[in-house]
Protein backbone atom coordinates (compact mmCIF):
# COMPACT_ATOMS: atom_id res chain seq x y z
CA UNK A 1 0.00 0.00 0.00
CA UNK A 2 1.55 3.44 -1.19
CA UNK A 3 2.71 5.46 2.14
CA UNK A 4 0.63 8.91 2.75
CA UNK A 5 3.48 9.75 5.53
CA UNK A 6 6.49 8.08 7.04
CA UNK A 7 8.35 9.00 10.01
CA UNK A 8 12.25 7.36 10.48
CA UNK A 9 13.72 7.56 14.29
CA UNK A 10 12.23 11.65 14.52
CA UNK A 11 12.79 12.91 17.92
CA UNK A 12 11.80 16.06 19.84
CA UNK A 13 12.62 18.02 22.90
CA UNK A 14 11.97 21.50 24.91
CA UNK A 15 14.76 22.03 26.66
CA UNK A 16 14.90 18.89 29.24
CA UNK A 17 11.55 18.12 27.90
CA UNK A 18 11.57 15.33 25.98
CA UNK A 19 8.13 15.57 23.41
CA UNK A 20 8.99 12.79 21.14
CA UNK A 21 11.42 10.01 21.20
CA UNK A 22 13.13 7.83 18.04
CA UNK A 23 9.43 7.46 16.49
CA UNK A 24 9.34 5.40 13.33
CA UNK A 25 6.04 5.76 11.90
CA UNK A 26 4.31 4.41 8.44
CA UNK A 27 0.91 5.78 7.51
CA UNK A 28 -0.47 4.48 4.72
CA UNK A 29 -2.74 5.95 2.29
CA UNK A 30 -6.90 6.01 2.21
CA UNK A 31 -6.79 4.71 6.18
CA UNK A 32 -8.44 6.92 9.43
CA UNK A 33 -5.15 6.89 12.05
CA UNK A 34 -6.07 7.66 15.30
CA UNK A 35 -3.02 9.30 17.52
CA UNK A 36 -4.62 8.49 20.89
CA UNK A 37 -2.63 8.99 24.67
CA UNK A 38 -2.96 11.25 27.22
CA UNK A 39 -2.64 15.24 27.08
CA UNK A 40 1.11 15.78 26.84
CA UNK A 41 1.79 12.26 25.42
CA UNK A 42 3.63 13.90 22.40
CA UNK A 43 0.48 13.49 19.84
CA UNK A 44 0.56 17.08 18.73
CA UNK A 45 4.16 17.79 18.53
CA UNK A 46 4.37 14.75 16.09
CA UNK A 47 1.54 16.55 14.13
CA UNK A 48 3.37 19.31 13.98
CA UNK A 49 6.28 18.25 12.68
CA UNK A 50 4.36 16.53 9.79
CA UNK A 51 2.89 19.70 9.18
CA UNK A 52 6.37 21.56 9.01
CA UNK A 53 5.41 23.91 11.90
CA UNK A 54 8.37 22.75 13.90
CA UNK A 55 11.06 20.50 12.90
CA UNK A 56 12.58 17.60 14.67
CA UNK A 57 15.60 17.34 16.06
CA UNK A 58 16.95 14.23 14.30
CA UNK A 59 14.83 11.73 11.98
CA UNK A 60 13.16 12.32 8.75
CA UNK A 61 9.46 12.51 7.70
CA UNK A 62 7.93 12.32 4.76
CA UNK A 63 4.70 13.85 3.45
CA UNK A 64 2.67 12.38 0.27
CA UNK A 65 5.69 11.35 -1.40
CA UNK A 66 8.23 14.95 -0.45
CA UNK A 67 10.34 15.71 2.35
CA UNK A 68 8.03 18.58 3.58
CA UNK A 69 4.58 19.27 4.00
CA UNK A 70 4.80 22.35 2.09
CA UNK A 71 5.68 21.38 -0.76
CA UNK A 72 2.45 19.32 -0.59
CA UNK A 73 0.36 22.19 1.12
CA UNK A 74 -2.45 22.08 -1.15
CA UNK A 75 -3.33 18.75 -1.51
CA UNK A 76 -3.43 18.97 2.52
CA UNK A 77 -6.28 20.22 5.06
CA UNK A 78 -5.39 20.86 8.33
CA UNK A 79 -7.74 21.88 11.57
CA UNK A 80 -5.34 22.48 14.66
CA UNK A 81 -5.49 22.30 18.15
CA UNK A 82 -5.68 25.75 19.15
CA UNK A 83 -8.73 26.97 17.09
CA UNK A 84 -8.22 30.36 15.16
CA UNK A 85 -10.46 32.42 12.89
CA UNK A 86 -10.22 35.95 11.61
CA UNK A 87 -12.66 37.46 13.75
CA UNK A 88 -14.17 40.32 11.92
CA UNK A 89 -14.41 38.49 8.86
CA UNK A 90 -18.01 37.76 7.68
CA UNK A 91 -18.45 33.90 7.84
CA UNK A 92 -18.45 33.30 4.07
CA UNK A 93 -16.20 35.83 2.87
CA UNK A 94 -13.73 33.85 5.03
CA UNK A 95 -14.11 30.40 3.56
CA UNK A 96 -14.37 32.05 0.31
CA UNK A 97 -10.49 33.14 1.02
CA UNK A 98 -9.17 29.87 2.61
CA UNK A 99 -10.73 28.08 -0.89
CA UNK A 100 -8.41 30.48 -3.16
CA UNK A 101 -5.28 30.20 -1.05
CA UNK A 102 -5.75 26.53 -1.67
CA UNK A 103 -6.57 26.60 -5.53
CA UNK A 104 -10.08 27.00 -5.63
CA UNK A 105 -11.80 29.89 -7.73
CA UNK A 106 -15.08 31.05 -9.88
CA UNK A 107 -18.68 30.71 -9.71
CA UNK A 108 -18.06 27.24 -8.04
CA UNK A 109 -16.53 27.79 -4.88
CA UNK A 110 -19.01 30.34 -4.39
CA UNK A 111 -21.52 27.30 -4.61
CA UNK A 112 -19.29 24.94 -2.68
CA UNK A 113 -18.98 27.42 0.36
CA UNK A 114 -22.67 27.56 0.66
CA UNK A 115 -23.22 23.65 0.27
CA UNK A 116 -20.92 22.82 3.19
CA UNK A 117 -22.63 25.60 5.24
CA UNK A 118 -26.06 24.22 4.81
CA UNK A 119 -24.84 20.60 5.41
CA UNK A 120 -22.82 21.91 9.01
CA UNK A 121 -26.40 23.67 9.76
CA UNK A 122 -24.96 26.91 9.35
CA UNK A 123 -26.57 28.13 6.31
CA UNK A 124 -27.56 31.37 7.85
CA UNK A 125 -24.33 32.12 9.43
CA UNK A 126 -22.94 33.62 5.80
CA UNK A 127 -23.06 36.82 6.50
CA UNK A 128 -22.12 37.16 10.38
CA UNK A 129 -18.73 38.43 11.69
CA UNK A 130 -16.92 35.18 12.97
CA UNK A 131 -16.99 36.50 16.49
CA UNK A 132 -20.69 36.52 16.59
CA UNK A 133 -20.52 32.36 16.33
CA UNK A 134 -20.50 30.09 18.99
CA UNK A 135 -17.32 28.24 19.96
CA UNK A 136 -18.54 25.06 18.42
CA UNK A 137 -19.78 26.77 15.72
CA UNK A 138 -16.63 28.21 15.04
CA UNK A 139 -14.70 24.46 15.37
CA UNK A 140 -17.36 23.69 12.20
CA UNK A 141 -16.61 26.89 10.17
CA UNK A 142 -12.53 25.72 10.70
CA UNK A 143 -13.51 21.83 9.46
CA UNK A 144 -14.82 23.26 6.44
CA UNK A 145 -12.05 25.04 5.60
CA UNK A 146 -9.89 22.21 6.17
CA UNK A 147 -11.77 20.25 3.89
CA UNK A 148 -13.35 22.37 1.54
CA UNK A 149 -10.38 21.49 -1.40
CA UNK A 150 -10.99 18.14 -1.13
CA UNK A 151 -7.79 17.95 0.30
CA UNK A 152 -5.43 13.79 -0.48
CA UNK A 153 -4.92 14.21 3.20
CA UNK A 154 -6.69 15.71 6.29
CA UNK A 155 -5.07 16.10 9.99
CA UNK A 156 -7.38 16.48 12.56
CA UNK A 157 -6.13 17.97 15.71
CA UNK A 158 -8.86 17.12 18.88
CA UNK A 159 -11.52 17.85 16.42
CA UNK A 160 -14.13 16.76 18.81
CA UNK A 161 -12.63 18.87 21.67
CA UNK A 162 -15.52 21.21 22.95
CA UNK A 163 -18.33 19.87 20.81
CA UNK A 164 -21.25 18.62 22.09
CA UNK A 165 -22.73 15.05 21.26
CA UNK A 166 -25.05 16.18 18.07
CA UNK A 167 -22.02 17.78 16.81
CA UNK A 168 -19.64 15.04 17.58
CA UNK A 169 -21.76 12.20 15.75
CA UNK A 170 -21.76 14.77 12.84
CA UNK A 171 -18.30 15.08 13.05
CA UNK A 172 -17.68 10.98 13.12
CA UNK A 173 -19.87 10.46 9.98
CA UNK A 174 -17.81 13.32 8.25
CA UNK A 175 -15.00 11.60 9.06
CA UNK A 176 -16.10 8.35 7.66
CA UNK A 177 -17.52 10.17 4.43
CA UNK A 178 -13.72 11.62 3.89
CA UNK A 179 -12.37 8.22 4.35
CA UNK A 180 -14.91 6.43 2.04
CA UNK A 181 -13.89 8.90 -0.74
CA UNK A 182 -10.38 7.50 -0.77
CA UNK A 183 -8.68 10.06 1.60
CA UNK A 184 -6.01 9.32 4.43
CA UNK A 185 -7.49 10.61 7.82
CA UNK A 186 -5.45 11.74 10.69
CA UNK A 187 -6.86 12.94 14.07
CA UNK A 188 -5.66 12.87 17.48
CA UNK A 189 -7.75 12.53 20.49
CA UNK A 190 -7.31 11.59 24.42
CA UNK A 191 -11.27 10.66 24.36
CA UNK A 192 -10.14 7.03 23.15
CA UNK A 193 -13.69 6.06 22.37
CA UNK A 194 -13.81 8.23 19.75
CA UNK A 195 -10.55 6.27 18.26
CA UNK A 196 -12.69 2.70 19.06
CA UNK A 197 -15.68 4.21 16.63
CA UNK A 198 -13.97 5.59 14.01
CA UNK A 199 -9.95 4.20 13.46
CA UNK A 200 -9.04 1.95 10.93
CA UNK A 201 -5.39 2.23 12.41
CA UNK A 202 -4.25 3.34 15.82
CA UNK A 203 -1.39 5.05 17.36
CA UNK A 204 -0.64 5.00 20.86
CA UNK A 205 1.67 7.07 22.53
CA UNK A 206 3.02 7.82 26.07
CA UNK A 207 5.46 10.10 26.98
CA UNK A 208 6.54 10.81 23.74
CA UNK A 209 7.41 6.91 23.43
CA UNK A 210 5.22 4.97 20.48
CA UNK A 211 3.60 1.87 22.45
CA UNK A 212 1.06 0.81 20.09
CA UNK A 213 1.12 0.98 16.26
CA UNK A 214 -1.52 -1.32 14.13
CA UNK A 215 -4.54 -2.02 12.07
CA UNK A 216 -7.68 -1.94 14.59
CA UNK A 217 -8.62 -5.65 13.83
CA UNK A 218 -4.90 -6.37 14.61
CA UNK A 219 -5.14 -4.47 18.18
CA UNK A 220 -8.73 -6.39 18.81
CA UNK A 221 -6.85 -9.33 17.70
CA UNK A 222 -3.92 -9.15 20.36
CA UNK A 223 -5.87 -8.59 23.24
CA UNK A 224 -8.42 -11.38 23.27
CA UNK A 225 -11.77 -10.82 25.65
CA UNK A 226 -10.99 -11.62 29.51
CA UNK A 227 -13.98 -10.94 31.00
CA UNK A 228 -17.49 -12.54 31.15
CA UNK A 229 -20.50 -10.71 31.69
CA UNK A 230 -23.34 -12.66 33.48
CA UNK A 231 -26.65 -11.72 35.23
CA UNK A 232 -29.02 -14.07 36.61
CA UNK A 233 -32.36 -14.45 36.94
CA UNK A 234 -31.54 -14.43 40.70
CA UNK A 235 -29.28 -12.32 41.88
CA UNK A 236 -26.73 -14.62 43.16
CA UNK A 237 -23.23 -14.58 45.09
CA UNK A 238 -19.90 -14.60 43.66
CA UNK A 239 -19.00 -17.79 45.66
CA UNK A 240 -21.31 -19.32 43.11
CA UNK A 241 -19.38 -17.46 39.64
CA UNK A 242 -16.24 -18.14 41.19
CA UNK A 243 -16.62 -21.63 41.19
CA UNK A 244 -16.09 -21.70 37.22
CA UNK A 245 -13.56 -22.96 36.29
CA UNK A 246 -11.14 -20.88 34.51
CA UNK A 247 -12.21 -17.49 36.26
CA UNK A 248 -9.61 -16.06 38.34
CA UNK A 249 -12.03 -13.45 39.97
CA UNK A 250 -15.37 -11.81 40.21
CA UNK A 251 -16.68 -7.95 40.80
CA UNK A 252 -20.30 -6.75 40.82
CA UNK A 253 -21.54 -4.48 38.94
CA UNK A 254 -24.86 -2.99 38.73
CA UNK A 255 -27.13 -6.59 39.27
CA UNK A 256 -24.36 -8.00 36.68
CA UNK A 257 -21.45 -10.38 37.76
CA UNK A 258 -17.86 -9.90 35.27
CA UNK A 259 -15.99 -13.07 35.49
CA UNK A 260 -11.93 -12.31 34.58
CA UNK A 261 -10.85 -15.40 33.01
CA UNK A 262 -7.02 -17.14 33.53
CA UNK A 263 -5.24 -16.96 30.38
CA UNK A 264 -5.93 -19.75 27.68
CA UNK A 265 -9.41 -20.07 29.28
CA UNK A 266 -12.07 -20.02 26.23
CA UNK A 267 -15.07 -17.65 26.93
CA UNK A 268 -17.45 -19.61 25.33
CA UNK A 269 -16.49 -22.76 28.04
CA UNK A 270 -17.34 -20.27 31.21
CA UNK A 271 -20.27 -19.04 29.59
CA UNK A 272 -21.58 -22.98 29.10
CA UNK A 273 -20.91 -23.17 32.95
CA UNK A 274 -22.60 -20.03 34.25
CA UNK A 275 -25.86 -21.22 32.09
CA UNK A 276 -25.42 -24.71 34.20
CA UNK A 277 -24.91 -23.02 37.41
CA UNK A 278 -28.32 -20.93 37.57
CA UNK A 279 -30.76 -19.61 34.76
CA UNK A 280 -29.37 -16.76 33.23
CA UNK A 281 -30.83 -13.51 32.23
CA UNK A 282 -28.20 -12.58 30.10
CA UNK A 283 -24.51 -13.84 29.01
CA UNK A 284 -21.72 -11.74 27.15
CA UNK A 285 -18.30 -11.44 26.39
CA UNK A 286 -16.76 -8.40 27.18
CA UNK A 287 -14.39 -6.90 25.04
CA UNK A 288 -11.33 -4.66 26.12
CA UNK A 289 -11.67 -0.98 25.80
CA UNK A 290 -8.94 1.40 24.11
CA UNK A 291 -8.46 2.31 27.81
CA UNK A 292 -7.97 -0.90 29.76
CA UNK A 293 -5.48 -1.84 26.51
CA UNK A 294 -3.22 1.61 26.77
CA UNK A 295 -3.24 0.77 30.91
CA UNK A 296 -1.96 -2.88 30.21
CA UNK A 297 0.63 -1.23 27.69
CA UNK A 298 2.18 1.30 29.53
CA UNK A 299 2.20 -0.57 32.74
CA UNK A 300 2.92 1.36 36.45
CA UNK A 301 0.54 2.64 38.89
CA UNK A 302 -3.54 1.66 36.92
CA UNK A 303 -5.36 4.45 39.46
CA UNK A 304 -2.45 6.94 38.48
CA UNK A 305 -2.91 5.99 34.53
CA UNK A 306 -6.66 6.04 34.66
CA UNK A 307 -6.58 9.85 36.66
CA UNK A 308 -4.45 10.68 33.72
CA UNK A 309 -6.92 9.60 30.85
CA UNK A 310 -9.97 11.38 33.28
CA UNK A 311 -8.77 14.58 34.12
CA UNK A 312 -7.90 14.50 30.66
CA UNK A 313 -11.03 13.70 29.53
CA UNK A 314 -12.56 16.43 32.53
CA UNK A 315 -11.06 18.98 30.82
CA UNK A 316 -12.52 18.37 27.61
CA UNK A 317 -16.30 18.08 29.59
CA UNK A 318 -15.66 21.43 31.32
CA UNK A 319 -14.92 22.86 27.21
CA UNK A 320 -17.75 21.78 26.03
CA UNK A 321 -19.87 22.25 28.68
CA UNK A 322 -18.21 26.21 28.64
CA UNK A 323 -18.95 26.32 24.56
CA UNK A 324 -22.86 26.35 25.39
CA UNK A 325 -24.77 23.58 23.82
CA UNK A 326 -23.53 24.72 20.55
CA UNK A 327 -25.01 24.18 18.00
Amino acid sequence: MTQAIRLDGVAKAFGPKVAVENLDLVIPQGCIYGFIGPNGAGKTTTIRMIMSIIFPDRGTISVLGAASAVERKDRIGYLPEERGLYRKMKVGAFLNFMGRLKGLDGAGLETRVRGWLDRMSLGDCYRKRCEELSKGMQQKVQFIAAVIHEPDLIILDEPFSGLDPVNRRLLRQLIDEQHQQGRTLIFSTHAMFEAEQLCTHLFMIHRGRKVLDMPMEEVWKSHDPRVVVVEGVEEGDASSWAACDGVDHVHKVGRAWHLHLHDGVQASDVIGQAARLAPLRRAEVKRANLEEIFIGLVGGDDAALRLELEEAQGLEARTAAGSGGDA
